[in-house]
């Protein structure tokens, strides 16, 4: 493995790279919210080759907002859906934005 190929991993914000311990102690939270979250399905870890949960800073960051939501008192299931529906409207503003800015001449017309 060369350097190049290190620094790209450690750029990735999608390489998985913190166990699910790590992951808990980074986020002030335990291991069993972030298994509460996977079962509810807002992140789904990758595996180890060993079968351990690992975790992307993408991930740390979904699942630190499910936590603040969690900590206003909202349960985790509405905490997820409520990320679940914000990333959702982020896509849809991003799109929405690239449509806005490709101007009318390069749409499909329908």
């Amino acid at each position: 493995m060369t350097a190049d190929d290190v620094h790209g991993r450690l750029d990735d914000d999608d390489y998985p790279a913190y166990t699910m311990g790590r992951a808990a102690e980074l986020l002030g939270t335990t291991q069993g919210f972030l298994r509460a979250i996977g079962e509810a399905r807002l992140i789904t870890p990758l595996r180890s080759q060993g079968g351990h949960r690992r975790y992307s800073r993408y991930q740390l960051r979904i699942a630190a907002r499910a936590r603040e939501l969690v900590d206003r008192g909202m349960s985790v299931e509405a905490a997820c859906r409520i990320v679940i529906l914000e990333d959702q409207l982020e896509e849809a503003r991003r799109i929405n934005e690239g449509l806005r800015s490709s101007g009318p001449g390069d749409r499909a017309t329908a």
